[in-house]
């Protein structure tokens, strides 16, 4: 059996065109974008926190934060980052909550280095294994200075993950 088009050449390629577009329009929807179950974003609405210490004082603050979890058997959480990101001014909020708060102070040193617009202390976040293609990013140090953990992106999303996220991160990197 022979099917006959009753659609011209151009009329065909009208129609092509119309269903390529609502297939574009539908793949660069930022509702498409994420699933149905996917988390609410956690930025809207914070008030921004200044949380990220001057660039040029990373390696001190490091320095610091390592003697301190020598000596009280801590670990060091290494946060890069800058006060622009809202990612990880979510990040600070959940570091704040219960039980992060005290996961946090029972078992870790936490020292912020500001990498301003992606821009500044490369090296050090590299020096670490951090790659910093998209910030917050984590390193875990031992009290003597030794990568345990870097992070690469886990946290980039921050503001679409919720509070238990970084529960379990803390869980799994205390002593």
């Amino acid at each position: 059996m022979k099917i006959r088009s009753v659609m011209s050449g151009a009329g065909i390629m009208a129609t092509a065109v119309m269903v390529s577009a609502v297939i574009a329009a539908a793949v660069d929807s930022p509702a498409s974008a994420q699933d149905a179950t996917a988390a609410p974003d956690a930025s809207v609405g914070i008030q921004k926190a200044h949380i990220y210490p001057p660039i040029d004082s990373a390696a001190a603050d490091i320095k610091a934060a390592l003697a301190e979890a020598h000596r009280t058997h801590k670990r060091v959480i290494v946060d890069f980052g800058g006060d622009w990101c809202p990612d990880c001014q979510v990040l600070n909020i959940y570091f704040h909550q219960s039980p992060n708060a005290d996961l946090l102070a029972r078992y870790f040193v936490r020292v912020n280095v500001n990498v301003g617009r992606m821009d500044a202390n490369k090296e050090i976040a590299e020096g670490y294994g951090v790659p910093l293609k998209g910030v917050p990013a984590l390193a875990v140090l031992d009290g003597g200075g030794k990568v345990l953990y870097a992070q690469n992106r886990e946290f980039a999303d921050m503001r679409h993950l919720d509070s238990a996220s970084l529960t379990a991160f803390l869980n799994q990197w205390k002593p």
